[in-house]
């Protein structure tokens, strides 16, 4: 069985996708595999545990991509923290959109705005500090399903957190929550010890490319 099924996935490639089919009666015959092997692949899988998700790179959306998240877990009505590390100088419109879920959702934005504008090392690592100490609280709450430590692995990169504190905090959380870690830069060792790892890489960007500012929706 696992021969047929590695044929066949071979046959659909790595998305899964096929040339457009002239028989519709083959088209058909190609489907129906496709769906045993997919039942196949969702029938041997029935782990279920929190995971490490990691959201890295210098492209746009990692941020992003963590929010949705918290969203799809908001709308199975399960609590999330979302700590906001660097971050703080002004107040995102995802954080005012999401304060209609109330005590679901804990927000925290516990920087000063980007560390060139700050300009004060010791603050900034003070803050950070701060923040992963309010992070460690999220993480020791079985009711949380979900804590997004937002642009944390900036904080790593600069020093002002250490990737030994960070991964003692991921372990030390109950086996059902989720984390995501999010900022360009991430360590090779939050890599190795994530789940899952999306690297968001910059092919185009207007505010480089055309000159055009942060705009509201877009960029915060």
């Amino acid at each position: 069985m696992s021969d047929q099924l590695d044929q066949v996935a071979a046959e659909l490639g790595p998305g899964g996708d096929l040339a457009p089919e002239r028989d519709a009666e083959a088209y058909r015959r190609r489907m129906e595999r496709r769906r045993e092997v997919q039942q196949q692949r969702v029938g041997e899988r029935s782990l279920e545990k929190g995971l490490v998700l990691v959201f890295t790179g210098d492209g746009k959306g990692k941020t992003t991509a963590a929010l949705g998240l918290v969203l799809r877990t908001l709308g199975h009505g399960e609590s999330v923290a979302v700590v906001q590390f660097i971050k703080g100088g002004w107040q995102p419109g995802e954080a005012r959109a999401l304060q209609r879920f109330g005590d679901d959702l804990a927000w925290h934005a516990l920087g000063e705005g980007f560390t060139w504008e700050t300009q004060d090392r010791e603050r900034d690592r003070a803050l950070v500090q701060q923040a992963w100490q309010r992070s460690m609280g999220y993480l020791a709450e079985p009711e949380r399903r979900l804590v997004v430590l937002d642009e944390v692995n900036v904080a790593l990169k600069l020093g002002y957190l250490e990737l030994d504190q960070v991964l003692e905090g991921l372990d030390r959380r109950p086996p059902f929550t989720h984390v995501a870690l999010t900022g360009r830069g991430a360590p090779q060792g939050l890599v190795d010890r994530a789940d899952l790892v999306t690297e968001m890489r910059l092919v185009r960007h207007p505010f480089r490319e055309q000159g055009v500012k942060a705009q509201a929706g877009i960029e915060f």
